[in-house]
């Protein structure tokens, strides 16, 4: 089986078409890379993509995230330790191996944001569920030497399409903080709806934290959400 988290990732240049894998469809895939308009953060904009993590991804996953440990920190599940030992080099082999099984067992599919080929961030889908339910969630962070360029926004709507389009599910659900607007923004642009509003439901930097509760069905629209940010000015 191809390793997307070894030395393979040549392999993953291209977006995949055609039928999926049995075991764990969707995985490992690349997205289609779409192009982000000039802003102030990217007066260029740029080509961006969705990708498999890899473990050459590690150097960078750590700096960026230590480096923004003051607004990742107060957005993530409580860590059991230092955020520093959180994101040591065995720490993040740990985690990289924890991804892989998860991979393999059809769970969760964790790429990696790639913005003109360097690595910037992550999306995953998690709790990946087949059968009769065949829904998943959604989960993203973003360097922040990148945001305000709509890198979250296109990161999104390339998951949202991955897990309708090539992982074959119907439904994406996403939560996020009352005190972290920014992230119902980037949700709400790729058309997802409130559902709810669930108390102390996650664990987040110390203390129970209530959190929104937003979904999106395939059969909302009839485009993809990479179509309606184009459309809406927000790719070219």
């Amino acid at each position: 089986m191809l390793d997307p988290f070894g030395t393979a990732s040549a392999k993953l240049r291209h977006p995949v078409t055609g039928p999926t894998d049995d075991l764990h469809p969707g995985w490992p895939e690349a997205t289609p890379t779409v192009q982000l308009p000039s802003s102030g953060t990217l007066p260029s904009g740029g080509r961006m993509r969705l990708r498999p993590l890899l473990r050459s991804d590690g150097p960078e996953w750590r700096r960026q995230r230590i480096e923004d440990e003051p607004l990742l920190r107060p957005v993530e599940p409580t860590q059991a330790t230092t955020w520093t030992e959180a994101h040591s080099s065995r720490a993040w082999w740990n985690y990289l191996i924890f991804l892989r099984n998860s991979a393999r067992d059809a769970q969760v599919i964790p790429l990696a944001i790639e913005l003109e080929g360097k690595f910037v961030g992550q999306v995953t889908l998690g709790n990946i569920q087949h059968g009769s339910i065949r829904d998943c969630w959604i989960g993203y962070w973003v360097y922040s030497a990148v945001q305000g360029a709509g890198v979250a926004t296109a990161a999104t709507a390339l998951g949202v399409d991955h897990a309708f389009g090539r992982v074959g599910l119907h439904r994406v659900t996403a939560t996020y903080l009352q005190q972290n607007p920014a992230s119902g923004r980037v949700l709400g642009a790729n058309g997802f709806r409130s559902e709810g509003y669930l108390r102390r439901n996650l664990h987040i930097d110390g203390a129970w934290r209530d959190h929104h509760f937003v979904a999106l069905v395939k059969e909302d629209y009839s485009s993809t959400a990479v179509e309606r940010l184009r459309q809406a000015g927000r790719l070219v």
